[in-house]
């Protein structure tokens, strides 16, 4: 998430050392018998600290109606086991462990304002549960509207798709695709679990789900090295696209179903990859050369990403520290026919860079 001020930082360190004091407060009366209604209870206070938390972040101040949808599913239900980093790799949590503590553990860690790791393959991560806060600005900045249908790329475990179907109050204007069958089984099954039934189709996010179109509103939670165009045809004209590209987030308006365009939010965004045949993982850029300030540097490590193969390393250097560094909301993405490209400040240039068709 982006820099908050001084007195929501505050704000925030008070909700997350209050929540410290109940975890271990509510962990020493689990060990004096707690059972699943304790964790129920419990549940609900963790999911109220965290919609506190979430507001004092300030990620749906465009749009508050969203408070309302986190404050009532149950992200515990979606995320029935999980990983957090150890020392070597990884630990499972699980919610079903026989340890009351180990229990009341992962509930705890089911609400907290973090990414949560759902399923590793080989020791790599394939698939997780997107940071709250960001989830949050996420659904704030599609700007959805009442009968709105969505499209959302990368089902994860299905709580996104159940913060949409929640706030639409209506199952059927939402869809979710995930290419990894048992990616799409699971989120079925925690779709169900809270109380929600909306369409969750196995396939290559990249390709859309024509037969569900048109939408109004498009949203991925993986990155994408560019902007299928399969999208911009399921889309009705003046529909909103919001997808992480390099290590932002860029928002396109669509025109009609070869024409688009849109800037980057300010926010750093950093998803799993879209899987799909034919997509192999982009090799990272040579820095040999470059100054350490830039090499370390989160915005210009961004250019690197949104321009690669279109930018020497080196003439972004120059470029970025000619344009004084700029920010993620200078730069922007459009879509004209068969051509895609990224620009900064201006599309039709003079910065402007190819992205793959």
């Amino acid at each position: 998430m982006g820099a908050h001020t001084g007195e929501k930082e505050h704000e925030s360190r008070r909700i997350r050392e209050g929540r410290e004091g109940r975890e271990g407060r509510e962990s020493r009366e689990g060990d004096e018998g707690g059972g699943g209604g304790g964790l129920e209870a419990l549940a609900a206070e963790a999911r109220e600290a965290l919609v506190r938390e979430i507001d004092a972040s300030g990620a749906w101040a465009s749009d508050p109606v969203w408070r309302e949808a986190f404050a009532a599913v149950p992200r515990h239900l979606f995320v029935p086991y999980y990983y957090v980093g150890v020392m070597g790799g990884y630990e499972r949590r699980w919610g079903e462990s026989p340890e009351a503590k180990a229990r009341e553990r992962w509930l705890w860690g089911a609400y907290e304002d973090a990414p949560l790791a759902t399923r590793l393959r080989d020791g790599e991560l394939v698939s997780s549960s997107s940071q709250p806060s960001l989830m949050a600005q996420m659904l704030a900045e599609l700007r959805v509207a009442d009968g709105d249908r969505v499209l959302e790329i990368g089902a994860g475990t299905g709580y996104n798709a159940a913060l949409l179907a929640h706030r639409l109050g209506d199952d059927d204007l939402v869809t979710t695709i995930d290419l990894d069958p048992e990616i799409t089984e699971s989120a079925r099954r925690h779709l169900a679990a809270a109380g929600h039934h909306p369409a969750v189709v196995t396939g290559d996010g990249a390709r859309g789900v024509p037969e569900r179109a048109p939408f109004d509103r498009i949203i991925a939670t993986c990155a994408l090295p560019s902007i299928p165009r399969a999208w911009l045809a399921q889309c009705h004209p003046g529909a909103r696209i919001l997808t992480p590209i390099a290590t932002g987030l860029v928002a396109l308006t669509v025109r009609d179903a070869a024409h688009a365009e849109g800037a980057f939010l300010a926010t750093p965004a950093f998803f799993v990859p879209l899987r799909g045949e034919g997509r192999p993982e982009p090799r990272p850029p040579r820095l040999d050369g470059l100054p350490a300030r830039a090499r370390e540097d989160e915005l210009f490590r961004f250019l690197l990403a949104l321009t690669r193969g279109g930018l020497d390393p080196g003439d972004a250097y120059a470029l970025w520290e000619h344009e004084g560094r700029p920010g993620r909301e200078r730069y922007g993405i459009t879509v004209n026919g068969e051509q895609v490209w990224a620009w900064l400040d201006d599309p039709e240039g003079p910065y402007t860079w190819p992205l793959p068709g």
